[in-house]
């Protein structure tokens, strides 16, 4: 886990931006030194928790081992997974990261709601690695 991009108190499972006070730029992943719109004076970045929900903006499948920092077990088969583009709800930002598990590219389209749901990136004896997913509403699982 990347400390301080995700949240899973409260509201539940929310990814954490920031957002400028002087334009109101939000980002992802978060930005706790400067302003990134270059037409801003500048002003305080307060973390904010960003949409639950979104539309798939594009998708692939990903059919190779990924390289660092992705911990994979080279003497286990490799299974290919969804990567998904999301435009979120309210900041109108796309955000980028796997399918939950289980989801295919033939269970997307361009335009369809997703959420964005808690994931394990990797784990082994004595960590787990979360990260987030994002799943079809209505999906069980």
């Amino acid at each position: 886990m990347v400390a301080g991009w995700f949240t899973e108190d409260g509201d539940g499972f929310r990814l954490l931006g920031t957002r400028c006070s002087a334009c109101a730029s939000v980002f992802f992943p978060r930005e706790d030194v400067h302003c990134r719109n270059p037409g801003c004076p500048g002003g305080e970045l307060d973390e904010v928790p960003l949409s639950t929900r979104g539309r798939v903006w594009s998708y692939t499948d990903g059919r190779y081992r990924p390289p660092s920092p992705y911990v994979t077990d080279p003497e286990l088969p490799w299974e290919p997974y969804a990567l998904i583009a999301v435009e979120l709800e309210s900041e109108r930002m796309v955000v980028l990261g796997q399918a939950a598990p289980g989801v295919t590219v033939a269970d997307l389209t361009v335009g369809m709601e997703v959420e964005v749901v808690p994931g394990v990136l990797h784990e082994d004896a004595e960590t787990t690695w979360t990260t987030w997913h994002w799943r079809p509403t209505g999906a069980v699982g």
